[in-house]
């Protein structure tokens, strides 16, 4: 029986895509977090090129539906975020974090999306690009395309195009081994950068939690935030209202905006992992689609990933389990539940990248160990037991 979230039309493998895309050609250095390419606007064979392109997915139809319910505008300045980083925060993972090149495509119906809107989102990526400067990571917005496309976007979307240029001694390449150990960087709680507390959404798993989470009211209220496709039973499910009051570690806020809690930037802690560990990384994940289970596509397949230290339950990922009564081994494949950055590094490194963490408020723990196994895998403890996941 397919799980809801495949129901709901969307993967947590992305098993068709990368069938898809099986055949392509991997770049200079097949193993690291993004694709790597030539220097092909420099033309020099000592550097390489990093290109990357996402969108906030669906959590913009949450914030819609917020925007919708209150008039609160700061929720899509947490779109850009999301978009923005989801992009970023991979780049990060191949030594990319100054100097980057934006590019925005935002498409939205005119009929439900007003230019309060857009003029918000444009500011945001401004507002963004600053608060980065201020640690040292330089961006550089270089304008993009805004079109209204009513017949093709429901709502809106909103994504952005990343580029940098960097040198390939510089690059990291994934070479995670047995002997390695690994350090969690959390997504929730608040960083220094941080205005408010995280829950530590992220921009995977939206479309199952604003379905599992809110009550089904808002799909009369507001038919064009979800394919009509989907099956009925599995659209807005839930209990919760969006701006039902709720008090996580002793910060007031609702429902709604503790799930739309903006995509956390690991950027300013790993420019200074970069300069502080440097060739002690020996992989940086970033645990976006397949969450606990990303790493496998990142491992040799005499490799096992072993994460049994793992944070407890944040707040927000119990109260989607409570009210999706999703199993285990989908909450851990679907979402991050607690760490959205891992560091695979030798022992002695280890309490470097929790202190850097740390220094910028941002909780970290070893989270598990790398060992030689029978093929690839990562075995996952959950509140229910050991799972296991394969390539």
């Amino acid at each position: 029986m397919a799980s809801k979230y495949e129901q709901r039309g969307v993967s947590a493998t992305k098993s068709e895509v990368h069938e898809a895309i099986a055949g392509l050609e991997k770049g200079l250095f097949p193993n690291a977090f993004c694709k790597i390419l030539p220097d092909v606007v420099g033309g020099d064979t000592a550097w390489c090129n990093v290109m990357h392109a996402d969108t906030a997915g669906t959590k913009t139809s949450l914030a819609y539906l917020y925007w919708r319910e209150t008039g609160d505008l700061s929720v899509w300045e947490g779109i850009v975020q999301d978009s923005l980083v989801m992009n970023l925060d991979d780049m990060g993972c191949v030594g990319a974090v100054d100097n980057i090149l934006i590019s925005s495509t935002i498409g939205r119906n005119k009929n439900r999306i007003s230019g309060d809107v857009l003029k918000t989102i444009i500011r945001g990526a401004e507002k963004f690009k600053d608060r980065m400067a201020e640690h040292g990571v330089g961006l550089h917005l270089t304008g993009g395309e805004t079109a209204d496309v009513g017949d093709i976007v429901r709502t809106i979307d909103v994504g952005y195009t990343t580029f940098a240029r960097l040198r390939r001694d510089q690059v990291i390449v994934n070479d995670i081994r047995p002997g390695n150990v690994i350090v969690g960087l959390a997504s929730y709680g608040q960083a220094t950068y941080e205005d408010a507390y995280n829950g530590g959404m992220g921009s995977n798993g939206l479309t199952s939690a604003r379905h599992d989470v809110f009550k089904k009211e808002y799909a009369d209220k507001y038919p064009e935030s979800f394919d009509p496709e989907v099956p009925r039973k599995v659209i807005y499910s839930g209990s919760r209202s969006l701006t039902e009051k709720i008090t996580v570690d002793g910060q007031e806020t609702t429902v709604g905006k503790l799930v739309l809690s903006p995509t956390r930037t690991y950027l300013p802690v790993l420019k200074q992992l970069l300069d502080r560990v440097g060739p002690g990384l020996s992989g940086l994940i970033h645990c976006t689609g397949g969450a606990q289970t990303k790493v496998v596509k990142f491992i040799d397949p005499d490799v096992r990933v072993v994460k049994d230290k793992l944070f407890p339950v944040p707040p927000l990922f119990e109260l989607i389990r409570k009210e999706s009564g999703t199993d285990w081994r989908e909450m851990y494949q679907v979402f991050n539940m607690g760490h959205r950055l891992e560091a695979y590094v030798g022992e002695r490194d280890a309490q470097t990248v929790i202190d850097v963490a740390k220094s910028f408020g941002i909780d970290a723990q070893v989270i598990g160990h790398v060992e030689a196994g029978e093929r690839a895998e990562v075995r996952v403890t959950t509140p229910q037991g050991v799972e296991a996941y394969f390539e």
